[in-house]
Formats: C-alpha cells, structure tokens, sequence
C-alpha cells in the first residue's frame, strides 16, 4: 500500500497543479473518482490489462462525459506507464491536496439511525468551529451502534455512541 502512495503521489500532485490552474478542481476530483471506480471494476480490470487495448480506448472507457482533454492526458500517461492500477490512490491523494487547498475537512457520520437535517447541520457547525474549516459530510446509517453518532474526520475520531460508551463502561469495570 505505501509503494502504491508513493508511485501515485507524483501523479496526484501533477493533476493537482493542472487543475487548480485550470481553475477546475471539483471537475478533476469528480472525474478521477469516476476513473478510479471504473479501474476498480473487476470485470474492466481485467479489460484493461488486455494487450490489445489501446492508449485512446482507455482514455474512452475511463473519461466521463465532459472531462476535459488534459486529464485524458492523464489517462494516456498512467496507461503508457502501466500505472492505471494506482488510479484509486491518485484520487484520494488528488482529494486531500484539493481539500487542504480548499480549507476543507472531510467527515463521514455514522448513526444508528437517519439523521434530521437539523441534526446534521448542528454536527457540521460544531465541526467547523473545531477544525476552524469547512466541513464536508457524508453519512451512514449503522443499526449496530444502537444510538448516538461516530464521526471521523481524517485524523480526529469522535466516538459518540451507545455502543462505545458501553465499551468503554465495560472495559473500566473490569480494570
């Protein structure tokens, strides 16, 4: 995994510079998750490895509609390079330098049940006064967790749920 990071990172900051020059980040993080999922795919996995495909075939199947002819140069270069496997590692790279350029955090929030968007809002201010950022969520339902909510926002993890809390209980009774 930290050979891969380390191949991909020369990659992600080249795409970076290109599209904060261009003015395009959004464009470029959409279109390399979309890249970085279809090279995912086993069954285009597998296409991709076949002798036969071509530099524009690739650039076509890993393309979506709209992006812009740069990052089908991108797309041409990990091919000629044999590196198209690291297109997984390049987006998330390529998201952390937007995100830290954009002044962005980054947090997923899970609870035992869906949360009210009043509720959501209330998280995400707390966190922006935390982190002194702003704060993009994704959330996720988690039955398990019985009530409450656990947020991880890159390297701070905030454990607010039942279920935690009875481990945590737990495990100080038994000390």
């Amino acid at each position: 995994m930290s050979q891969a990071l380390t191949l991909a990172r020369p990659y992600a900051r080249a795409a970076f510079s290109v599209a904060r020059d261009a003015g395009a980040l959004p464009a470029w993080s959409a279109a390399l998750g979309f890249a970085a999922r279809a090279a995912a795919e086993p069954s285009l996995a597998a296409l991709l490895d076949n002798p036969k495909l071509t530099r524009d075939d690739v650039v076509t199947l890993l393309s979506p509609d709209g992006a812009q002819e740069t990052f089908g140069n991108l797309l041409g270069l990990l091919f000629d390079n044999r590196r198209l496997v690291l297109l997984p590692e390049i987006a998330g790279l390529f998201d952390e330098l937007r995100f830290e350029a954009e002044r962005t955090v980054r947090a997923k929030v899970t609870s035992a049940a869906v949360l009210a968007d009043s509720e959501l809002e209330t998280i995400k201010a707390a966190l922006r006064k935390r982190f002194g950022r702003e704060v993009e969520v994704e959330t996720a339902v988690d039955e398990s967790l019985i009530g409450g909510a656990l947020i991880d926002a890159g390297d701070t993890v905030i454990d607010g749920t039942v279920k935690g809390k009875l481990a945590r209980l737990q495990a100080a009774l038994s000390h």
